[in-house]
């Protein structure tokens, strides 16, 4: 197998890997705010390990520049729409989950 194969076999499955986190995150998670921090995180971690494979596949180096224009994009856009999300709420008054006493 070439190595380039390889690298994209990786990063593509760790990209899905963390994507898929960051569904189960959204799904599990008990409020907004920890659902805003699992898909910050975990999704943006993925689109740009996806994006990496691309980008090992592409030849030309224009594409892979403007791959390299999203990835940074996605790093920058993806915390702060999770902080804009997680203010929102938190202006709206929607409280944070705290686990209940047991006992």
């Amino acid at each position: 197998m070439r190595p380039a194969v390889v690298a994209v076999v990786a990063l593509a499955a760790a990209g899905v890997f963390f994507s898929l986190v960051a569904a189960v995150g959204v799904l599990r998670l008990p409020d907004v705010y920890a659902r805003a921090h699992a898909t910050s995180k975990s999704d943006t971690l993925g689109t740009g390990l996806a994006l990496a494979a691309v980008a090992v596949v592409l030849d030309s180096g224009v594409a892979r520049f403007k791959l390299t224009l999203l990835v940074v994009f996605v790093l920058l856009t993806n915390p702060v729409a999770a902080h804009a999300i997680t203010r929102a709420a938190h202006v709206q008054g929607i409280p944070a989950w705290e686990r209940e006493d047991d006992g």
